[in-house]
């Protein structure tokens, strides 16, 4: 691991963090080693600075940079490839929230449709089921909606939205 114990710490914490959230913990160590390093590093740098394998590593990158929150740089001089995170917290934290809608929201909305225009062609059910579908249907829309206005705005006014809500927060009290 690498011998900066704060580094280490961060890298340990983003490998657990990841891993509950239903990502590689390879992956996220990766990630965490590449976003709080002060330059970018090679695949090589990686595997010794982990002491995990090549393959481990190359196959996480290629994901990392599947999802844009990874990508690769030339150092001069340098023939290798070398790997930086995106720096830019908030366009990280949107890229993972993009990620889990792709991976968690989207196929629950696309069933509970499904299921809705099944209730809908005369499949029966007791009235509480069918209550309790409309319902978490009608959330899960709601939920879609309101999350494409907002990735529609600009960076600077989705940064504002998050700031008021503290304000917002208060006024409605």
């Amino acid at each position: 691991m690498n011998p900066d114990p704060v580094i280490e710490k961060l890298v340990l914490h983003w490998g657990e963090m990841g891993a509950r959230w239903g990502i590689s913990r390879m992956v996220a160590q990766i990630h965490a080693l590449l976003y709080f390093s002060p330059k970018p590093m090679s695949a090589d740098e990686i595997v010794k600075a982990l002491g995990v394998a090549r393959s481990h590593v190359s196959n996480s990158l290629k994901d990392l940079q599947a999802w844009g929150v990874v990508k690769v740089v030339r150092v001069p001089g340098d023939r290798r490839e070398y790997f930086q995170s995106i720096k830019d917290v908030w366009q990280l934290f949107e890229i993972l929230l993009d990620e889990r809608k792709r991976r968690e929201m989207d196929p629950t909305l696309k069933m509970l449709r499904e299921t809705q225009a099944l209730l809908n062609d005369g499949i029966t059910v007791d009235a509480h089921t069918k209550g309790r579908v409309k319902e978490m249907l009608e959330f899960f829309e709601l939920m879609d909606g309101w999350f494409g206005e907002v990735r529609r705005l600009p960076l600077s006014s989705r940064v504002k939205l998050v700031k008021w809500g503290t304000r917002i927060r208060r006024w409605l009290k």
